[in-house]
């Protein structure tokens, strides 16, 4: 990330060439007006060098601006969006050199060509406000990049939890003694454990933990479902274990305030999915499941039953394991959130690993096809008669596109009452000659094939029996089409 004193050097050198320009000197007429060398004019210039006191006055001298205005962090109109991407916390937190991206290289190009990158900037800028972007997407996209680069899989964060493990003597046991994590945070960290003091604050809806730190008090709302607590648990242990300062102090998403923020949540949602699910002993449980003849949807609720864990933890931890254990790289990661029966669909988690797969969200407010299992599924429980506790079921579908691309999708759906929220998580496997080899049941007869689209407005689909909106994004692309066709032959003179 650019520290403070690399914008502050890059913003003068380009005010600098700019009013050197304005007032038409060369580089070598105005290091000699002010006693300087030309290559640490040049370096000031890009930004490499600030001066001192008494050259800045010489300079402001030469120039005809004041010693303030050459100084302050104000760029010209036109150089007015770079100053902009300079001094905003985005760059500033950004982890460039995440990416192996030098910082320094970033001031290099921005020096050497400032109007064409002024005009990149602005571009992205535009993008950004007409999408509503805001900068914790960015952030967010950042971290699914890094997912992505790794394969979603952190040697360092599996061997993290196993150390931890041997350190206070747990057993790889499935489920987890949660209880023993509550023991470490105690006694180790010096946590109070509280769960009443949220009662009083149901009007926080979803909100399910609390960390106060100057009391090292950890409150967890009553009623939490074993696995809900053990996750909650899992990232406090983490957080302390991993020495991760920057953190949230809530489970549920609130704006975040930098990227370290939210590369630390990650790893200590990682970690607490590691510490619940063992690596080798969760490998060992799938290779099972995928060597099964015949699709069995038990069998997957069974490892869920076992490790006790959330189906959204459960299919997660899959895309941790699947490319490095089972050579599965092509794959997605879904969650949609319904908040009612009569609302609409949110994709509210999502990654891909080794491409952007063919379901994916975006941000055209259009309508997701009601044909993927992610959304029949939710559909399919909220038809069902209402129970006091959510239902809650597994399924698997082929899911065929228009480009030919094929995937199979697990999909794990709950839903209370049609006033209660409802949630689906899907993992979706790339159908390819390494997948058949892998999963034993992908072509059982019993798993049903569907065609689909990615939107209700893009797709071609004839008589979709759940269509949620008329195809106008294909009607607009025809008639396109169309006016191109007659404009060609009248251009031909047809």
């Amino acid at each position: 990330m650019l520290s403070h004193g690399q914008v502050v050097r890059l913003i003068f050198g380009l005010k600098l060439r700019e009013l050197r320009q304005e007032r038409g000197y060369t580089p070598a007429e105005l290091a000699r007006a002010c006693d300087v060398s030309v290559s640490y004019l040049n370096e000031i210039e890009k930004g490499k060098k600030y001066p001192k006191a008494d050259k800045i006055l010489s300079l402001s001298k030469v120039l005809g601006v004041s010693y303030d205005q050459l100084t302050s962090l104000t760029l010209s109109r036109r150089l007015e969006p770079i100053s902009e991407l300079l001094q905003s916390d985005l760059l500033k937190e950004f982890p460039l050199d995440m990416f192996g991206l030098d910082p320094l290289r970033i001031v290099e190009l921005i020096a050497d060509a400032p109007a064409k990158m002024n005009a990149f900037i602005s571009t992205l800028f535009e993008i950004a406000r007409n999408y509503e972007m805001r900068q914790e997407h960015f952030f967010l996209a950042a971290l699914r990049s890094f997912q992505e680069m790794h394969d979603n899989y952190f040697e360092e964060l599996e061997q993290d939890v196993r150390t931890f493990m041997v350190e206070h003597k747990l057993p790889a046991a499935a489920p987890l003694d949660r209880s023993q994590l509550e023991r470490v945070l105690v006694e180790k960290y010096g946590y109070t454990i509280d769960r009443s003091g949220l009662d009083q604050y149901a009007h926080l809806g979803r909100l399910r933990s609390v960390f106060q730190p100057k009391t090292k008090r950890l409150l967890l709302r009553p009623g939490m479902s074993g696995a809900q607590e053990g996750f909650v648990l899992g990232r406090e242990v983490a957080f302390n274990y991993l020495a991760l300062r920057e953190r949230p102090y809530v489970n549920a998403s609130f704006p975040v305030r930098s990227f370290e923020e939210v590369l630390n949540n990650f790893k200590a949602s990682y970690f607490a999915g590691a510490l619940l699910m063992d690596e080798e002993m969760l490998v060992r449980d799938l290779t099972r499941f995928f060597n099964a003849k015949k699709w069995e949807p038990g069998l997957l609720l069974e490892l869920l039953a076992k490790y006790d864990v959330s189906p959204e933890m459960f299919m997660q931890r899959i895309t941790n394991l699947l490319p490095r254990h089972f050579g599965i790289q092509s794959l997605f990661f879904l969650r949609f959130d319904q908040a009612n029966a009569s609302a609409g669909y949110k994709l509210t988690k999502e990654l891909h690993l080794s491409r952007l797969h063919n379901p994916h969200g975006n941000e055209l407010h259009e309508h997701y096809c009601r044909r993927w299992i992610s959304l029949r599924m939710i559909a399919e429980l909220r038809q069902q008669p209402a129970t006091h506790a959510p239902n809650y079921t597994l399924g698997a579908q082929r899911s065929h596109y228009p480009n030919n691309d094929e995937y199979l999708c697990l999909t794990l759906a709950r839903a209370g009452a049609a006033t209660e929220p409802a949630v689906s998580v899907t993992v979706g496997l790339l159908c390819d000659e390494n997948l058949r080899q892998k999963i034993r049941f992908l072509d059982d007869a019993i798993i049903p094939q569907k065609e689909v689209n990615e939107t209700c407005e893009r797709c071609t689909i004839p008589n979709c029996e759940v269509r949620a909106a008329a195809p106008v994004e294909v009607e607009r692309r025809q008639r396109q089409q169309e006016l191109e066709a007659a404009v060609a032959a009248l251009v031909n003179g047809g």
